[in-house]
C-alpha cells in the first residue's frame, strides 16, 4: 500500500504475498494540525517485480480522504474507488489513527524452542503480535521469517508501547505463532495471551516463557504443547523525539556538495544546468534556496562547508571530487545560504566541469567527522549530507559501500536530482524497501538515504524542501535512541508506569 499527501510519498507499508484481505502492520506518523485541512491519499497496488516504480504494478484502488476525517473517526472504513471514482469491485481500506502522547518504547528479543514440524523436518515459523482494543485484537507487529528451524531466534524489534498495548503494561496481549508458506495460506502453530508485565524479566532475571498452544491439538490425550516461547529480553523505555534532541541541544551540521561534471552541460550555454538565467537563477541555486532556508534554522552559527566534485580544479586543473567551492581546504565554510550561493556562482567560471560522478570521496569526507562525533557518545551532533547531482553514479559500489559505513554513524544523506536524467541508480540508493547491501555482502545498519527529484516540484520550494527533510528527523531520532544516547540537556529517564 501506498500513502501519500498530495504529492510528497509519505510512506509504504510492508508487502503482503497472496492475500486479498492483507493487514498491514507498518504505522506512520503524521502530524495533525487542527487548523489546516489535511489531505491524504491511500493507495493499493499488487506488486508484480521487485522495481518500485509503481507504474509497473497493478493499481486496485484508492481513497482520498482528510486526517480530520480519520482522528473524528479513529477508525474508518470506505469502500476503495478507482481513478474515475467508479467503485473498485467490494475491496475496502480501514485506516486506524491513535495519538501518540506516550513516548516510551519496548525492546524485545524472542525465541521458540521444539514448534511443531508443519513441513517434514521443519517449519518455517514467524509471529504476529496483536493488541486488545475495544472490538477486536488488532496486528500490532510481525517478525521476519526464520527458515527451516523449530528453534527459532528472531531479530530484536523496537516498538511503541501504545502501539504495542495502548500503553497500558497490564493489558492483555496475543501472540499468534504461523509456519510460513509462500502462496499466503500460513499455517497455524499455536498461541499465548500475556500482558507486557508478564513479559518483563522476573526479579531473578530469568527470561519469561510461555506454552505456544493450538487448541485444535488440546484434546488430544498426550498434547502438552506446540512448542514453547521465550521472550529473551524485554525492556520498557522512554524514547526521544527529535525534538527533544534539538531542544536539548543536538546540532545539526548541513554538508552541501554540488555536481561539477561536464554532463551538466557548459555553463555559458541556457541549455545547462549550471547556466545562470538572466534573473539570477538555476535548478542548482533553487535548490539551494528552497532547502537550505529551511535547514540553516538548525544550524546554531550558519557556517555550512561547501563542496564541488567532478570538475578540473586550478591550479593544477587536476579533477578533484571534494574540492571547497570557496577554494579554501583549511575554511570551507560558507555564512549562511546567501554564503553558499554567492560561493557557487563565484566558483563555477573558474573550474572546468569534468567527470566522472564519484560520490564515495565526499561521503567518506562528511563520515569522518561524523566518527569523531561518535566517539563523544553524547548525542550532541549530527551530520547531513545534502548532494545536488545531475546523473548517473561513475562509482556506484564504493558508493553502496560508504553509505553502508555511514548507516552506523550519526549521519544522513540527501541527495536532490537536478535535471531530467535517469535517477534509477539514487532510487536504489534510497533504500525504502530493504537495507541498502554493499557488494561485500555487508548489509547497511539503517537507511539514511533520502532521494527526490527536482524537477518533481514544479517550482514549488516549500513542497520540494518538505519532502527532502521528510525523513530526516526519524533518522536522527532512531539513530540516537538505537545508541542509548539522551539529548545533551536531559538528565531523567521516566519508569515504567
Amino acid at each position: 500500500m501506498w500513502f501519500t499527501s498530495v504529492l510528497p510519498q509519505l510512506g509504504r507499508t510492508e508487502m503482503i504475498l497472496n492475500c486479498l484481505s492483507p493487514r498491514f502492520s507498518r504505522t506512520f506518523l503524521v502530524d495533525y494540525h487542527f487548523e489546516m485541512v489535511q489531505r491524504l491519499k491511500f493507495c493499493i497496488y499488487d506488486i508484480d517485480n521487485d522495481t518500485s516504480d509503481l507504474s509497473n504494478h497493478d493499481f486496485l484502488g484508492e481513497l482520498e480522504c482528510t486526517l480530520g476525517q480519520i482522528v473524528s473517526s479513529r477508525q474508518m472504513t470506505r469502500q476503495l474507488l478507482l481513478k474515475d471514482k467508479r467503485l473498485a469491485g467490494q475491496g475496502t481500506i480501514t485506516i486506524y489513527a491513535e495519538e501518540v502522547t506516550d513516548t516510551r518504547v519496548v525492546e524485545m528479543e524472542v525465541s521458540a524452542r521444539c514448534l511443531d514440524r508443519k513441513f517434514l523436518w521443519w517449519s518455517d515459523p514467524f509471529l504476529e503480535f496483536y493488541k486488545k482494543t475495544e472490538t477486536a485484537w488488532q496486528l500490532a507487529h510481525r517478525t521476519e521469517v526464520v527458515y527451516s528451524n523449530c528453534n527459532p531466534t528472531w531479530r530484536p524489534f523496537r516498538i511503541s508501547l501504545r502501539r504495542l498495548c495502548e500503553g497500558h503494561v497490564e493489558s492483555p496481549m496475543k501472540v499468534d505463532c504461523y509456519d510460513h508458506r509462500e502462496n499466503g495460506t500460513h499455517v497455524f502453530i499455536g498461541s499465548f495471551t500475556a500482558t507486557l508485565t508478564e513479559m518483563l524479566p522476573g526479579t531473578n532475571a530469568s527470561p519469561a516463557e510461555f506454552q505456544c498452544l493450538n487448541p485444535k491439538k488440546m484434546k488430544k490425550m498426550n498434547y502438552k504443547n506446540s512448542g514453547v516461547i521465550c521472550i529473551k529480553r524485554c525492556q520498557v523505555e522512554k524514547e526521544f523525539s527529535f525534538l527533544d534532541y534539538i531542544m536539548g541541544g543536538c546540532q545539526i551540521n548541513f554538508t552541501i556538495a554540488v555536481d561539477f561534471t561536464g554532463s551538466n552541460g557548459d555553463p555559458t550555454s541556457p541549455q545547462s544546468l549550471h547556466y545562470i538565467n538572466p534573473e539570477g537563477y538555476n535548478e542548482y541555486l533553487n535548490a539551494i534556496w528552497a532547502v537550505g532556508n529551511v535547514i540553516q534554522d538548525y544550524d546554531s552559527n550558519k557556517m555550512f562547508p561547501v563542496f564541488g566534485f567532478g570538475a578540473q580544479v586550478p591550479p593544477s586543473w587536476q579533477v578533484s571530487h571534494e574540492f571547497p567551492v570557496n577554494f579554501n581546504p583549511s575554511d570551507p565554510f560558507c555564512s549562511g545560504i546567501e554564503g553558499v550561493v554567492r560561493a557557487y556562482q563565484s566558483c563555477l567560471p573558474q573550474v572546468k566541469l569534468w567527470g566522472p560522478t564519484n560520490f564515495s570521496p565526499i561521503i567518506n569526507h562528511v563520515a569522518c567527522f561524523a566518527r569523531q562525533a561518535q566517539y563523544q557518545n553524547t548525542a550532541s551532533q549530527y551530520f547531513v549530507l545534502l548532494i545536488l547531482t545531475d546523473g548517473v553514479i561513475s562509482d556506484m559500489d564504493l558508493t553502496r559501500a560508504a553509505i553502508v559505513e555511514a548507516s552506523r554513524l550519526p549521519m544522513s544523506i540527501i541527495i536532490l536530482g537536478v535535471g531530467g536524467a535517469d535517477f534509477s541508480a539514487m532510487e536504489f540508493l534510497d533504500s525504502n524497501d530493504k537495507l541498502l547491501q554493499a557488494s561485500s555482502g555487508e548489509v547497511a545498519a539503517r537507511d539514511i538515504v533520502q532521494f527526490v527529484p527536482f524537477r518533481q516540484f514544479h517550482g514549488n520550494g516549500m513542497a520540494l524542501a518538505q519532502s527532502v527533510l521528510a525523513e530526516l528527523p526519524d533518522q536522527l531520532a532512531s539513530f540516537f535512541n538505537s545508541s542509548k544516547q539522551k539529548p545533551p540537556n536531559v538528565l531523567t529517564e521516566p519508569g515504567l508506569s
